[in-house]
């Protein structure tokens, strides 16, 4: 079963999970807005996509912040506590599934896999 890291109301989080549900993968979601997300999952994810990929700079959590701010993410301790603080800042959905991580919503590597038949 796939877990899906997301927030609800993201247009992209919404696309990923029709996806998966129109393709019969089975998943649950957590919403981190809502629910957190832990340090060990962030430092996790950041093996896995690199923090400078785990940071959505395109999101307008980003742009809100100060540019102090924003030059003061250098590493992955820095980028760590932005997105502890400030969950949307986290690109999604972030997907656990069989093994795999993924991000963002890409069919293709979604059909590839994901999709068991």
């Amino acid at each position: 079963m796939a877990e899906v890291y997301g927030i609800s109301n993201c247009n992209t989080v919404k696309k990923a999970r029709n996806w998966l549900q129109e393709n019969h993968v089975p998943y649950t979601f957590h919403d981190f807005k809502k629910e957190g997300v832990t340090v060990k999952k962030l430092q996790e994810w950041c093996k896995v996509f690199g923090w400078q990929n785990l940071v959505n700079k395109a999101g307008t959590t980003w742009k809100k912040l100060s540019e102090e701010e924003k030059e003061g993410i250098t590493n992955q301790s820095a980028a760590i506590k932005l997105m502890m603080t400030n969950t949307s800042i986290i690109r999604r959905p972030v997907i656990e599934a069989d093994g795999s991580c993924l991000i963002r919503f890409d069919e293709e590597e979604y059909a590839e896999k994901l999709r068991k038949n």
